[in-house]
């Protein structure tokens, strides 16, 4: 249930197709392509000028926990949202940050550092 599997029928690269995130404990994301590239790591990785395997099946796998990869692509959504705002618009961040447990908040701190977010 865990192999990597091509995910046909869609255009490499496009922002608008899907990409899977694997957590360490097995827990499986799937979002849009532009969500995932507000990640460095995640970006370089399923480039096809990269040459790395994920680029291929389109499925990158985290060394982080799944509720560390759930906020992680909590906040990839909220800057892919908020990635067009002008400067005179207010960005709710306090609305984001109530939804962090203060009890993962270090391990998201360095997980986000190696994520390049």
């Amino acid at each position: 249930m865990n192999e990597d599997h091509p995910m046909d029928d869609a255009v490499e690269g496009d922002p608008e197709d899907w990409v899977r995130i694997v957590s360490n404990d097995g827990y499986t994301f799937l979002l849009k392509r532009k969500v995932a590239n507000m990640s460095g790591t995640i970006k370089n990785s399923l480039d096809e000028t990269g040459g790395f395997a994920e680029a291929g099946t389109r499925t990158y796998r985290s060394q982080e926990r799944g509720i560390i990869v759930q906020k992680m692509i909590e906040y990839m959504s909220f800057k892919a949202y908020y990635s067009n705002v002008g400067p005179k618009e207010e960005i709710p961040v306090n609305e984001f940050m109530e939804r962090l447990p203060p009890e993962i908040v270090l391990e998201l701190l360095l997980a986000a550092d190696y994520q390049e977010m």
